[in-house]
């Protein structure tokens, strides 16, 4: 399991989103390293956790990363705030806060949850990984961005980053996809003893705001949910001074 540590202060674990690595993180690690100390972790099977052995779980993911860093918030976007919300239910001595952006307890829509993504959307995605793979994560960036006031700069970024530390397995990315789909910690939620904090893209069009404000609201401790304006799924990359306030303003508390 690879994780890069930088920075002087409190730690503040980081964890990236599907088919991508933690040097994603960059405009944010410059904001925050002079308050933390960032473990910024490759999830299993991305970037340079390529080869880790690791299954791409939840439990599993869980567990690694718990053994590479020390007790501390955890910060997930996206995939990585599935980790992050599972570690501080299951592990809150290692993930002793959940911090949250662009991520809920259940990414897909279904009869009881309506503001999540299409299960048209995952189907799409397995069979594109299988018949175009990279214009397929191509497209998904394209996605990621789309709605951003800066969607263009976003998008270049991402693509910069998307194979910068090598080119993820399908299958990893098939298993990620899998997990985005059926994984559902609503039902967990209660057990969330810690206070959390959510943070959503006004323009996100993987995960809605209104997803995210009611899976807050399942939380069995204080949870504070602040949209970002004008952003899009990544909002590190194009308002990352904003999310560096919040995160702070939530970690002081």
């Amino acid at each position: 399991m690879h994780v890069d540590v930088v920075g002087d202060g409190p730690p503040l674990v980081l964890l990236h989103g599907w088919a991508m690595h933690g040097g994603v993180f960059a405009p944010l690690v410059a904001r925050l390293r002079d308050r933390f100390t960032l473990h910024i972790v490759d999830l299993p099977g991305h970037g340079l956790s390529r080869d880790c052995g690791v299954p791409l779980t939840l439990d599993a993911g869980v567990a690694a990363i718990a053994a590479h860093v020390p007790a501390a918030p955890w910060f997930g976007w996206s995939l990585g705030g599935l980790f992050a919300l599972h570690a501080a239910i299951e592990r809150p001595e290692h993930a002793t806060h959940a911090a949250l952006i662009c991520a809920s307890a259940r990414f897909v829509r279904s009869a009881d949850w309506r503001y999540g993504v299409s299960p048209e959307i995952f189907r799409d995605f397995a069979t594109g990984l299988r018949t175009d793979y990279r214009g397929t994560l191509d497209r998904f960036v394209a996605l990621e961005a789309f709605g951003s006031d800066h969607a263009k700069d976003e998008v270049r970024a991402l693509r910069e980053d998307l194979f910068a530390r090598g080119e993820p397995s399908a299958h990893v990315l098939a298993d990620g996809l899998d997990l985005l789909k059926t994984a559902d910690l609503r039902t967990a939620m209660p057990r969330l003893r810690s206070p959390s904090l959510w943070l959503a893209g006004r323009r996100d069009r993987l995960v809605d705001a209104r997803a995210m404000r009611e899976s807050a609201a399942l939380s069995g401790a204080p949870a504070s949910v602040h949209v970002v304006e004008h952003a899009g799924h990544a909002p590190f990359l194009t308002h990352a001074d904003d999310v560096a306030a919040h995160l702070a303003d939530f970690l002081r508390a």
